[in-house]
C-alpha cells in the first residue's frame, strides 16, 4: 500500500503517518518526489484500512499496490530516481551519461593510479575496481582487500573521480560501505539474501548486478531488499 501526501504537507504531517503505520508494526518507507512525498507501507501480512491514513492531515490518497516488488514500482514512485554525490555535479538518473571505468582488480598504487589517470582524462566520472574478488577458486587472487580500498580512496583523492567497488560477503559491506562512494554487488550475490539484506541498511548508494538466468521479477525483488 501506498500513503501519498499532498503537495503542501508538512514534515510534521508526514511523520505523524510514519508513526501510525508503525503503531500498527508495519514499516514506513518515506519516498520525496519532485512534487509530493509517498509513503510505502511494508511487513503487512493482511489487508491495511485505507480509511485509517485517509483521514489524516497532509494525506492526499491511498493507493493499492498490487505488484509483488513495491519500494521500486512506479506506482510508488514514478518519476526518476536522481542519486546525487555532495561536492561534485555528478547526478545518477539525470541528463547525462554517466561512465564508470577502471580495471577489473586493484593490483597496486601504481597500477590504480597509471588507470586512473587515463579514466580521469577520458572524462568519466567514477573510478571503478575490484578490492575484493569473488574467484571459483580458492587459490585465485582474492584481492588486496582494505588496502585496495585504502588505494581506492587515494585515486578519489588525487583525481576528483568518485569510487565504486564490490562487496561480497558482510565483512566486506563494511570496509565498502567506510570508503567507496557507490556499493556495487556482483551477479553471483543478486539472491544472497542476507546480503540484500545488510546493503538495504548501508546509506551509500548500491549498484545491483542481475544475476546469471534471473528473471526481471526475480531481479526487481532482490532491488526491493
Amino acid at each position: 500500500m501506498l500513503v501519498v501526501m499532498q503537495a503542501t504537507a508538512t514534515d510534521e504531517q508526514v511523520r505523524a503517518v510514519c508513526q501510525r503505520i508503525e503503531s500498527f508494526g508495519y514499516k514506513a518507507h518515506a519516498i520525496p518526489g519532485a512534487q509530493r512525498t509517498a509513503i510505502g507501507i511494508t511487513g503487512n501480512k493482511g489487508d491495511v484500512q485505507q480509511s485509517t491514513f485517509e483521514e489524516m492531515a497532509g494525506v492526499a490518497e491511498v493507493i493499492r499496490v498490487s505488484k509483488p516488488y513495491k519500494l521500486v514500482s512506479r506506482d510508488v514512485k514514478s518519476e526518476n530516481t536522481v542519486i546525487a554525490f555532495p561536492g561534485t555535479d555528478v547526478r545518477i538518473g539525470g541528463k547525462d551519461l554517466i561512465v564508470m571505468a577502471g580495471p577489473c582488480a586493484i593490483e597496486s598504487r601504481e597500477q590504480a593510479f597509471a588507470i586512473a589517470e587515463r579514466v580521469h582524462a577520458a572524462g568519466a566520472q567514477f573510478f571503478r575496481g575490484g578490492a575484493y574478488k569473488p574467484r571459483t577458486s580458492p587459490y585465485s587472487f582474492q584481492g588486496l582487500e582494505e588496502d585496495g580500498l585504502k588505494i581506492m580512496a587515494e585515486v578519489r583523492e588525487r583525481f576528483g573521480l568518485l569510487v565504486i567497488t564490490e562487496a561480497v560477503d558482510h565483512e566486506s559491506m563494511d570496509k565498502v560501505e567506510e570508503y567507496a562512494d557507490v556499493i556495487q554487488l556482483g551477479a553471483r550475490n543478486m539472491q544472497n539474501f542476507s546480503l540484500l539484506k545488510r546493503a538495504g541498511r548501508a546509506r551509500k548508494p548500491v549498484m545491483l548486478k542481475r544475476g546469471l538466468s534471473a528473471t526481471l521479477e526475480e531481479f526487481l525483488m532482490a532491488a526491493e531488499y
